[in-house]
């Protein structure tokens, strides 16, 4: 199964490697590097993570293609229990098994004789962002972070109720549907998006819901394997960890916060900005909404991101 959302350049190439996290879970991933490469010489290294729900072959694989063309080892993976990484029941989502992913991406990368491997950074786009900003916090093999279109997903978990009263019925009603989950031997899953891709997607859709299809539904992003969302229960994890309660411990490794004019979460950047130390900031995409920074090559600030991983890691 291959489905990338975008070619592959004729100057890189493109092989799947499969290593383990720390809990012993495969990870499927790309490992992208320009061709005919010195192997016998070590280059910096970026890990990029994709959206919360996606997988290595959609935004990922954009940004693997141009930056091996800018002199980067890059690895694209997929999250544990996705796509074609190991893990199951399938669809399960935890704020530290995400977090995971990054450091053993970097476990991976650090054993290649052609990675330099006290230059490794990582990209974490959307959901990727925060996961990638929270295994920051305690790997410090990590030296640069940037992030585009960031989501907190933990912050996101409490972000729609009014009152302790509201989060509770919400803890309750999870809590409970474990019970049903242990029943069926298996924990419920609700995909969002058709198992096909849409020709367009639905008119008058509330947003954020409508940008979602207009990438996840439609040809544009659309993946068997990432059919949005993941098992009910998997949020209550979420309600319990704060993934950034340790943002400030990053420094003086610089962060990267790409941040789209139009973009709908572009307050999760600036929030967490605030609150992270010195050296940070915050770069605006005009033109651009929160989907724009997964794929569009007129959009996604490709010298800047060369500049900041080639300063910030100095390369």
């Amino acid at each position: 199964m291959s489905h990338y959302i975008q070619k592959l350049s004729e100057n890189v190439e493109r092989k799947h490697v499969r290593y383990q996290n720390r809990y012993g879970i495969a990870i499927a991933g790309d490992l992208y590097t320009a061709k005919g490469m010195d192997q016998k010489k070590r280059y910096p290294a970026l890990i990029v993570g994709a959206p919360y729900g996606g997988v290595k072959e959609q935004g990922p694989c954009v940004y693997a293609n141009e930056l091996a063309q800018r002199g980067f080892v890059v690895l694209t993976f997929d999250p544990c229990y996705m796509g074609e990484s190991g893990g199951e029941p399938r669809r399960v989502s935890s704020p530290d098994l995400f977090t995971e992913n990054f450091s053993a991406g970097v476990d991976y990368l650090g054993l290649q004789e052609f990675v330099d491997r006290e230059k490794i950074g990582v990209i974490g786009i959307c959901g990727s962002g925060g996961f990638a900003l929270s295994a920051a916090q305690v790997d410090t093999r990590i030296k640069a972070v940037a992030t585009a279109s960031m989501y907190d997903m933990s912050a996101i978990s409490r972000a729609f109720f009014n009152n302790s009263e509201e989060l509770f019925k919400a803890k309750d009603a999870l809590s409970r549907q474990r019970w049903v989950d242990a029943e069926n031997g298996y924990p419920e899953y609700i995909p969002t998006f058709p198992e096909e891709p849409l020709d367009a997607a639905p008119e008058g859709m509330a947003e954020p819901d409508g940008e979602w299809f207009r990438f996840y539904a439609v040809k544009r992003g659309h993946h068997p394997n990432a059919r949005g969302g993941f098992t009910t229960t998997s949020n209550l994890s979420f309600m319990n960890y704060d993934l950034l309660s340790h943002i400030d411990e990053i420094a003086p490794r610089p962060i990267l916060f790409i941040v789209g004019d139009r973009a709908h979460s572009k307050s999760f950047s600036e929030k967490v900005y605030k609150e992270a130390a010195t050296p940070k900031e915050i770069y605006t995409v005009e033109d651009a909404e929160h989907i724009d920074l997964y794929d569009r090559t007129d959009r996604i600030p490709f010298d800047k991101l060369e500049e900041f991983f080639k300063d910030g890691m100095r390369c």
